[in-house]
């Protein structure tokens, strides 16, 4: 699997919990937690692309690669793309993984999982999602559905993202994972691409690569990973792995 790269883009300045890559769990900062379950997927060389000096050293403490970039990327797919041209400038990496700085807890079986629509040659982009089990998730803004077409056993054909309640009528609602893997040419195809009429209502910067006609499909897994953004969330990676 040497043409697969997986990048983890990491920033101090969140909003609502700043500092979050260097929060303490488990006696190790959260970046070294997903850098660990990165590198337990097995898919290939794992690396965090970050702004930080801070980050970079904690990084490469654990004995990861750190790429330094720039600190005004407005997204993720910004700051891999540019850690992408640092690190593999020939071109080598033909799929690149983009795994949030944020997920302590993803499987590393998920992060492998995202990989499997790629095998289809007319995916462009490949992200995850699971089921929503609990009602109060449906209303919620802050839960990002996708709604999809079925491309075959436990896989989507994206046709929108949304903060909202959709589809409506009776049916599973999919709760999506912001988790992705590229291929190379979609992803300097989406970093030159502006933000697209949709991307800037809903706020969500995958609709920018379906505006733009690309094909994005979900792999479908059991459970969505804690995403921490908040000190409460911190505090239930907490207990979810250990201290």
């Amino acid at each position: 699997m040497a043409d697969i790269l997986v990048l983890i883009p990491a920033r101090m300045a969140s909003t609502r919990l700043p500092g979050k890559p260097l929060a303490e769990i488990a006696g190790e900062p959260m970046i070294v937690h997903v850098v660990r379950r990165a590198q337990a997927a097995g898919l290939g060389p794992v690396a965090v692309a970050t702004d930080s000096p801070a980050i970079a050293a904690v990084v490469e403490k654990s004995g990861t690669r750190a790429v330094m970039t720039r600190a005004d990327h407005g997204c993720g797919s910004d700051r891999i793309f540019e850690a992408l041209g640092k690190i593999d400038p020939g071109g080598a990496a033909k799929v690149i993984v983009n795994v949030q700085a944020d997920l302590p807890t993803v499987a590393p079986a998920d992060i492998v999982a995202a990989l499997k629509p790629l095998a289809d040659d007319d995916v462009d982009i490949a992200t995850l999602a699971a089921e929503i089990t609990r009602s109060a998730e449906r209303s919620d803004p802050n839960v990002v559905k996708v709604v999809g077409t079925p491309a075959g056993p436990s896989r989507l054909r994206a046709l929108y993202f949304s903060r909202a309640a959709v589809p409506a009528g009776d049916g599973p609602l999919y709760h999506h994972i912001g988790l992705y893997a590229f291929r190379r040419a979609a992803l300097e195809r989406f970093v030159t691409l502006p933000p697209s009429p949709l991307e800037r209502r809903e706020s969500l910067e995958q609709l920018r690569a379906l505006e733009a006609g690309m094909r994005v499909d979900v792999a479908i897994v059991d459970a969505v990973p804690l995403g921490v953004d908040t000190a409460e969330d911190l505090e239930a990676a907490r207990a979810l792995l250990g201290a």
